[in-house]
């Protein structure tokens, strides 16, 4: 689910008729505008994704009606919108606030207003990448997830499919695109600094109640899945054009229908650019504007273009760990000064993002570039946020991240004692 960033592409074109048949050059125009709007750095958004437990049967998973059951009428003090994934995921996101520290403070805010509520109907949260004990199962009666379920099936993703939609769980991070004239060094940073990053938030060491030497299953996971259209696309230069051609060579999941809006999956691979073109025909009609719009939304590479930069690699981790790693993304990000110290760490591995979700900081370089880029966002952080970095710092130092914790718990007590524990520390 997004941030509430204003979409001016979406805002400009409202009176556009959408249901209007597209060709290529005007879908490719289409798509690189949306793709990124000018803008200044330091609005934030958050997002942060955590698995609900029953606390008298963890092992169960917790059906539709009580979750609703649970947050009907909730009220958030910080303003952020609550939704469910497919597998019964809570998803806390903030409306946009104009720093780190405001977009922190709002959802805690809305984490210590959301807590008693499932506590009252005897349910928990968990924060790690991936459920470590239960099997996905598809809560959310929503056709949208049937029909992404039946499209990964078809096109042989199935079991990697159903841990994505059911048992994953990530902190977001939403930034501005930023002027113009940076864009492609801005996009750039954020594919270098994947690998420290992603090794760094690791917290998914368990599937399904066992270990396979992987420090996060959710970003080997997605490494795997459909790699046309969760893959990193490359920009070389133009990340709006090149966000344009990797949604065209993308396939088409949902076909949608024009007077119900009810989607259903599309079984054969088909390249939106040959819808377009004519090459190949879906339901029996050429692609709009509003198909294109429905595209972009299974779109899910780790960094998404949608006017602003959307985050999608890290981890969800618990309570006292994902401010600070909120903190220190977005000040190697926004930050020139920390941004070109991090760059400089984390340049020897910026290829190596396989590596950093099997073996983390297990790999000497590695964690050297993981402890460049803390080090360099510690200069930047906003003083009420450094003691979080700090943190990290630390936990690196000794040679451990939010997967070893995981580890520890689940090695001492056995894998479902992680779902119960009141938080990792």
């Amino acid at each position: 689910m997004g941030v509430r960033f204003t979409n001016t592409a979406a805002v400009s074109s409202a009176s556009v008729d959408r249901e209007a048949p597209c060709d290529v050059q005007s879908a490719r125009d289409y798509l690189a505008t949306e793709a990124l709007r000018p803008s200044e750095l330091g609005a934030v958004g958050l997002e942060l994704e955590r698995h609900v437990v029953d606390l008298d049967s963890p092992a169960s998973v917790v059906s539709w009606r009580r979750l609703q059951g649970a947050v009907d009428g909730l009220t958030l003090p910080g303003g952020s919108q609550l939704t469910m994934e497919p597998g019964g995921q809570l998803e806390l996101s903030t409306a946009v606030a104009p720093d780190v520290v405001g977009a922190v403070d709002s959802l805690v805010a809305d984490d210590a207003a959301l807590r008693p509520a499932l506590a009252a109907a005897r349910l928990g949260l968990h924060a790690a990448g991936v459920d470590p004990v239960r099997s996905p199962v598809r809560v959310h009666p929503g056709d949208r997830y049937a029909a992404m379920a039946e499209y990964f099936a078809a096109a042989g993703h199935a079991d990697d499919a159903a841990t994505m939609m059911c048992s994953s769980a990530s902190l977001q991070i939403n930034v501005q695109a930023g002027p113009m004239n940076g864009w492609a060094e801005r996009v750039a940073q954020v594919h270098r600094l994947m690998p420290p990053l992603l090794a760094l938030s690791a917290c998914s060491p368990l599937l399904r109640g066992g270990e396979r030497g992987v420090r996060s299953e959710r970003a080997a996971m997605w490494q795997r899945l459909d790699p046309g259209r969760c893959a990193p696309f490359i920009g070389h230069g133009d990340p709006a054009g090149a966000w344009a051609a990797f949604a065209l060579a993308a396939p088409v999941m949902l076909l949608r229908d024009p007077h119900t809006g009810a989607r259903t999956p599309v079984r054969e691979r088909v390249p939106l650019f040959s819808w377009l073109a004519g090459e190949r025909l879906i339901g029996a009609r050429r692609p709009t504007l509003a198909d294109l719009d429905l595209h972009l939304t299974t779109l899910f590479p780790p960094v998404r273009l949608r006017g602003f930069l959307e985050l999608r690699l890290l981890d969800a981790v618990p309570a006292r760990w994902w401010p600070g790693l909120a903190a220190l993304t977005i000040a190697v990000l926004d930050d020139p000064a920390a941004a070109d110290r991090a760059a400089g760490a984390a340049e020897p591995v910026h290829r190596r993002t396989a590596d950093a979700a099997r073996i983390g900081i297990g790999d000497p370089a590695i964690a050297s570039a993981a402890r460049g880029v803390v080090s360099a966002a510690l200069t930047a952080v906003p003083a009420t946020l450094r003691p979080a970095v700090e943190d990290w710092a630390e936990l690196l130092e000794h040679g451990r991240t939010p997967a070893d914790l995981v580890l520890d718990r689940a090695r001492s007590d056995g894998p479902l004692a992680c779902l119960t524990a009141a938080e990792l520390c």
